[in-house]
């Protein structure tokens, strides 16, 4: 007989979570001026703005921390977490950050150089926001279905584009890039993998023309799923076989360990390149801490340690990921336009399809994520024309992204199926009403495009 599996954990403790009405919704919602950061976590019954640093830690997390040694220098606890580190990325070289935008900084400085291209698959917000600081030119180069919410399934629609790429190399020539950020998985398309073959490719096409490859491994162990489930020739390798073959192929990765590293804080800055890693030293220990710790307390490296090993577990794998594919497969059964297939950390809604009456000069995903906590008090976060909008250097005119969504990130070992199912209904009876929707009017942004979307300001049209 063939069984059908549940989580692959028991549950020990709860969380209260707090109902609201429609009207006290309606309330936040306006004094947040309808951005979902502006609103308090306590007051979203369930939280899908993000799936970083909302994992709920095992048991063996818990009892980890209890372990941790908060000396300046030389913790032993930055010590397992090393060999922890080692461990899944094959690589040598592990300097602790206090989170995944720190490592992206110390990276960028040195990485990146001012005039001069960064290429990536999707670069995202927080790497843009670096890259724009420093004066750099950010280039995305997603194949064609990437940046097409309605385009048919295919497997890694997260691969890099080479003809792309090398057509920038033969017009602007390999001494005017500066560096390669390849991000798996891709999260601005809907969390969609990279292949190992394309990372491979990429690689090549690097090496050949000496531009420094680097990954950004935030969901590094969802993207070694996917190899294994779906590229030939990876059914029988383990997790941990995939994620140091992928990072053979490049001289540095990034990681903000809120995601598959299963706890609240820490990133990671990974090298191979021992030069690399002595310029990184000394950023580490101006702008975070002792390279023993590098902003992390003793017991988060211990929590950390135990977290990328669990991480790397199949069956963990199979549950997290399959969560995620059960919310898409009942979303499209009610008729939701989604972006498929369904990625690692959640399911993204296509904005331009749900609200075709709204243009995306008015917001049509950000308008949906209201709607959302509005109805539901479910808060999610829009990955559009807010988010991903800019402007031209020039002429000062917007410029709109291809992309235009509504992120429903999933928080590990969180949320049972029956959330999923409250997301659904909650989807689905906008889904009926949606001609009765206008859309918003950005009233305040920030200095820095990239990064206006965590503070904005709307107002409802």
């Amino acid at each position: 007989m063939r069984f059908q599996f549940a989580e692959p954990f028991r549950i020990k403790m709860v969380e209260i979570v707090k109902k609201t009405t429609k009207e006290e919704r309606i309330k936040y919602l306006r004094e947040a001026q309808y951005n979902a950061f502006r609103l308090k976590a306590e007051d979203c019954y369930i939280d899908c703005i993000t799936d970083s640093g909302t994992s709920a830690m095992s048991s063996n997390q818990w009892s980890a921390l209890m372990l941790g040694d908060e000396s300046y220098a030389g913790s032993k606890s930055f010590y397992k977490m090393e060999a922890s580190a080692q461990d899944v990325f094959g690589m040598p070289y592990i300097q602790p950050t206090h989170q995944g935008r720190a490592a992206d900084y110390i990276m960028a400085k040195i990485y990146v150089r001012e005039g001069k291209f960064a290429i990536g698959n999707m670069h995202f917000d927080t790497f843009r926001g670096q890259a724009e600081v420093l004066g750099a030119l950010v280039v995305d180069y997603v194949i064609d279905e990437g940046l097409d919410a309605a385009s048919p399934p295919l497997p890694f629609k997260g691969n890099m584009d080479l003809t792309k790429m090398q057509r920038l190399i033969d017009e602007k020539g390999a001494e005017n890039i500066s560096v390669c950020i390849l991000t798996v998985t891709c999260n601005n398309n809907g969390g969609q993998p990279v292949s190992m073959k394309n990372i491979r490719d990429v690689s090549i096409l690097c090496n050949t023309y000496k531009i420094p490859f680097v990954i950004d491994s935030a969901r590094l162990a969802e993207n070694a799923y996917f190899i294994k489930t779906r590229e030939e020739g990876y059914a029988d390798k383990s997790i941990k076989e995939i994620t140091r073959e992928m990072f053979s192929y490049c001289e540095t990765a990034t990681m903000s360990s809120k995601k598959d590293g299963l706890v609240n804080i820490g990133g990671l800055f990974v090298t191979r390149n021992h030069d690399v890693f002595l310029q990184a030293n000394v950023l580490g220990i101006v702008h975070e801490g002792y390279l023993t710790y590098g902003g992390q307390a003793g017991r988060d490296m211990e929590a950390l340690a135990v977290g990328l090993q669990e991480a790397t577990d199949f069956d963990y794998l199979d549950y997290r990921v399959k969560q995620v594919e059960y919310l898409g497969r009942r979303l499209k059964e009610r008729g939701i336009p989604i972006i498929e297939p369904t990625g690692g950390h959640g399911v993204y809604v296509d904005g331009r399809r749900f609200f075709p009456q709204i243009p995306q000069c008015e917001f049509p995903s950000q308008r949906l994520v209201v709607a959302m906590f509005e109805e539901a008090g479910i808060r999610c976060v829009e990955l559009g024309a807010c988010a991903f909008g800019s402007k031209d250097k020039i002429t000062g005119e917007p410029i709109w992204p291809e992309l235009e969504t509504m992120r429903i990130a999933i928080s590990r070992r969180v949320y049972t199926n029956l959330h999923m199912d409250c997301i659904v209904e909650a989807l689905a009876y906008i889904y009926e009403n949606r001609a009765s929707y206008s859309g918003l009017k950005l009233v305040y942004e920030g200095p820095i495009t990239s990064l206006r979307h965590f503070t904005a300001g709307f107002e409802l049209l």
